[in-house]
């Protein structure tokens, strides 16, 4: 088939050149074979070899659905912004990744193997993410110069931006040049972070080889873990890939929609989760159920937090009516861990006393309070899963129209023309 377009051979619906299909989708010719890499067009080589062609009424459904919002599983805001996505689906019972349930891929896969699930669509057994030494030199010299006093999240943004400085390529936004870095970053972030003890085979670097979740687990505690006590952070982290359209993934597909590179990408999502009604929320769970755990009960804790006015953290979601399917999820395999076992059982008791249902940042501090972490190590776990879900969202924000994600304002100032204020007004 000749770049005008046409079809294979009598009688068949027509077929589009390459070319034809970006210019009838709105999109850049390499997106359209971006799209078949994700299962939304198919192609088929041209009768003379050169080139891909595509059926016209596949191409011309998927751009009329790029036209139309999105079904949403639940009611949205009248304001709400709608962005396509083939990334997670979430509804009342459990969210599923790219259509598999998470908490089946948690149950059965690493970290490294999920997190390229969510990139790629495709499932690479073993994989193991390494960290390019200049990049994790630059990390650890940026994130090690902050005042000791510093989060366990501001040294994350700090490498994160070093390790950006260091890397000139960049800039390259082809899917593979992204997932490529994105891999060496989530394990200069991790290496960045000072080693609170070792690891679980007894090396300072948490198991070299051992993936991503091992040299996490001596970073944020000092206490040596059992094989349940890792796979179970390694589980948390799968169901923390992604979760829909977070402020700090929204931010993330906004910076992409720029064409921001990837650490940039990762810089924004990390400022919106930065904040106590998002990223930080889990250590005001952790807190809570220290204080039940240590007082032995739950009855005045959550009654002297009510009284005082403020909401019981870790309980309720906007999303699930009922308990969060994560955390019901992460309950279950927290049951084969002896050590989370009282944190586990105030945990309950905080949910029954409340009268509601759990979420995910309570099911995770039971876990850092049961490893001996820090309650701002929930916030670390959190980043470092999230920052796989926000490199998806940026690579499908990559495929669209750049700065589209650019609302109007709508002005409610003072109408012009008025004068020059005067000083002291």
């Amino acid at each position: 088939m000749s770049e005008q377009g046409g079809s294979d051979s009598p009688g068949e619906r027509p077929r589009l050149s390459t070319r034809q299909a970006a210019e009838r989708l709105g999109v850049k010719p390499e997106t359209v074979y971006a799209y078949v890499s994700r299962g939304l067009l198919s192609s088929r080589r041209s009768a003379g070899g050169r080139g891909s062609t595509f059926d016209a009424v596949e191409v011309q459904a998927l751009a009329d659905a790029a036209r139309r919002p999105a079904a949403a599983p639940r009611q949205a805001a009248p304001d709400a912004m709608s962005v396509r996505t083939g990334i997670t689906l979430i509804e009342p019972d459990g969210c599923w990744f790219r259509g598999v349930d998470a908490r089946e891929l948690a149950a059965a896969h690493t970290f490294e193997e999920a997190a390229d699930w969510l990139w790629t669509g495709r499932l690479t057994p073993g994989l193991r993410f390494a960290a390019p030494p200049p990049l994790l030199d630059a990390a650890r010299t940026a994130a090690g110069a902050l005042p000791g006093h510093c989060a366990v999240t501001d040294r994350l943004r700090a490498a994160v931006v070093a390790a950006a400085v260091a890397d000139p390529l960049r800039f390259d936004l082809a899917e593979e040049a992204v997932i490529a870095r994105t891999r060496g970053l989530l394990a200069v972030m991790v290496g960045a972070l000072p080693l609170q003890g070792r690891g679980p085979d007894g090396d300072d670097a948490g198991a070299a080889g051992g993936g991503l979740v091992r040299a996490l687990w001596p970073r944020l505690t000092a206490r040596r873990p059992t094989e349940a006590f890792v796979r179970t952070l390694e589980r948390a982290m799968i169901l923390l890939l992604d979760h829909d359209l977070a402020a700090s993934t929204l931010a993330a597909r906004v910076a992409a929609s720029a064409r921001a590179h990837p650490y940039a990408v990762v810089s924004a999502a990390l400022g919106a989760l930065d904040a106590p009604l998002h990223g930080a929320a889990g250590a005001g769970a952790h807190r809570m159920l220290a204080e039940v755990v240590e007082r032995g009960s739950a009855t005045a804790v959550v009654a002297e937090t009510l009284r005082a006015g403020r909401r019981v953290p870790g309980l309720g979601h906007r999303i699930y009516p009922g308990e969060d399917p994560r955390a019901r999820a992460l309950f279950t395999w927290l049951e084969e861990v002896p050590a989370c076992a009282g944190a586990l059982a105030a945990a309950h008791e905080i949910a029954a006393t409340a009268g509601r249902q759990a979420n995910i940042d309570l099911a995770l501090a039971v876990l850092t309070l049961g490893a001996g972490m820090s309650p701002e190590a929930g916030e670390a776990v959190f980043a470092v899963a999230r920052t796989a879900g926000w490199v998806a969202h940026a690579l499908e924000e990559y495929g669209e129209r750049p700065l589209r994600l650019r609302p109007s304002g709508q002005y409610t100032g003072p109408r012009p023309p008025r004068p020059l204020p005067a000083p002291g007004e």
